[in-house]
C-alpha cells in the first residue's frame, strides 16, 4: 500500500465535526479528500485546532487533513480534573482512540508544542501507523529547553510547592499568552489578535485554568520520555521535516538542530518567526510540506 500520494490542487472546504471518544465529545476540523494522504494535525498550548485555520485550506487540495481539539481545549469536552486525569498519557489515549473512531489507519503527524509529546507517544505506541513526521516548534531534546520552560513548567514536576504553583499559574494569563504569539515575530502587526484572543477565551472558561495547571504539572513526564523517543527515531527512521520559528521564547532553536542527532536525514528549515510560526508563515510552511511529501512519494 503506498504511503504517499497527492491529489490535484483544487482546494476543498473545511468541515467542523465532533465524535464521541471515551465518553467525550472531541471536536475536529477536516478538509480534503479522504482518498489522499492523511495528515493528523496536533496543536499546541494554549490554542486548539484553530491554529491550523490558515494551513488547512492551503493543503486541502493535496491531502486529507484532520485537526482535533484535545480534551479541555477548543470545542472539545472539558471535564474537570476530578473527573478526567489530565496527563499526557491520558490525552494521548483519547487522541489514539479518536484516530480509530474516524478510521485513520496510517498518517503523517504534524506536531506543534503539546502536539509533540502527544504525537510522539502515538508514534512510539504504533510506529506502523506513522508515515512521516512534521515537527514545528515541538521539542524532544534537552537542547531545546529554555530557562523559562525549565524554571516554570519543569520546576513544578521536580518540586511541587505553593511557590512553583504560583509561578505556573501566571503562565495562563493574557500577558503570557500574547508573549507566546508575538515574541520572535519580526513584525508583530502581522499576527492577528484573533489568535491570542481565541486562545485566552479558552483559558478563561470556568475551571479551564485548573485543567491547564494539571496538564502543565505533568509536562516533566515528557522529558522523562526523551530517551525512548530518540530510540524510536533511530529504530524506525521516519521521514522527518522540521520547520522552526527561530524566535520561539518557549523552545530554543537548538532543539530544531538536535533532531539530526537521531534523524540524520531530517529536512530542517529555520523561519524568521516565533512559537506560532503558522500565524505569519503558513504559505511557506505549506510549501515545505508539499515539497517534502511529494519527494517521499516519488522516491
Amino acid at each position: 500500500m503506498p504511503i504517499f500520494y497527492t491529489m490535484n490542487n483544487h482546494a476543498n472546504p473545511v468541515h467542523y465535526r465532533a465524535v464521541c471518544v471515551d465518553g467525550l465529545d472531541i471536536f475536529y476540523r477536516e478538509a480534503g479528500p479522504r482518498t489522499a494522504t492523511p495528515i493528523l494535525l496536533l496543536h499546541g498550548f494554549p490554542t486548539s485546532s484553530h491554529m491550523f485555520r490558515d494551513l488547512m485550506p492551503l493543503l486541502s487540495g493535496d491531502f486529507y487533513l484532520v485537526a482535533p481539539d484535545y480534551p479541555g481545549f477548543g470545542y472539545s469536552t472539558a471535564p474537570s480534573p476530578d473527573i478526567f486525569r489530565y496527563t499526557f498519557d491520558n490525552v494521548t489515549d483519547v487522541i489514539e482512540h479518536f484516530t480509530e473512531a474516524i478510521g485513520l489507519q496510517r498518517y503523517v503527524l504534524y506536531m506543534q508544542d503539546f502536539g509533540g509529546p502527544i504525537g510522539l507517544r502515538l508514534a512510539e505506541r504504533r510506529p506502523d501507523r506513522v508515515a512521516a513526521l512534521i515537527i514545528q516548534n515541538a521539542n524532544a531534546y534537552d537542547a531545546g529547553i529554555t530557562p523559562a520552560l525549565r524554571d516554570i513548567v519543569l520546576r513544578i514536576w521536580a518540586d511541587p510547592n505553593p511557590e512553583t504553583a504560583e509561578a505556573l499559574r501566571g503562565f495562563f494569563e493574557l500577558a503570557a499568552t500574547k508573549r507566546q504569539y508575538l515574541e520572535g515575530s519580526p513584525d508583530p502587526s502581522l499576527v492577528c489578535p484573533d489568535a491570542w484572543e481565541h486562545a485566552q477565551w479558552g483559558l478563561e472558561r470556568p475551571g479551564n485554568k485548573d485543567i491547564q495547571f494539571a496538564l502543565h504539572a505533568n509536562y516533566g513526564s515528557n522529558v522523562d520520555r526523551y530517551d525512548a523517543w530518540h530510540a524510536y527515531f533511530r529504530r524506525y527512521a521516519p521521514p522527518t521535516l522540521v520547520v522552526w520559528g527561530d524566535g520561539d521564547p518557549v523552545f530554543a532553536v537548538e532543539g530544531a538542530e538536535a533532531y539530526r542527532d537521531d534523524l540524520p536525514g531530517a529536512e530542517i528549515h529555520h523561519l524568521d518567526a516565533g512559537h506560532f510560526a503558522l500565524e505569519t508563515k503558513a504559505d511557506e510552511i505549506a510549501g515545505f510540506i508539499r515539497d517534502f511529501l511529494d519527494s517521499k512519494e516519488s522516491s
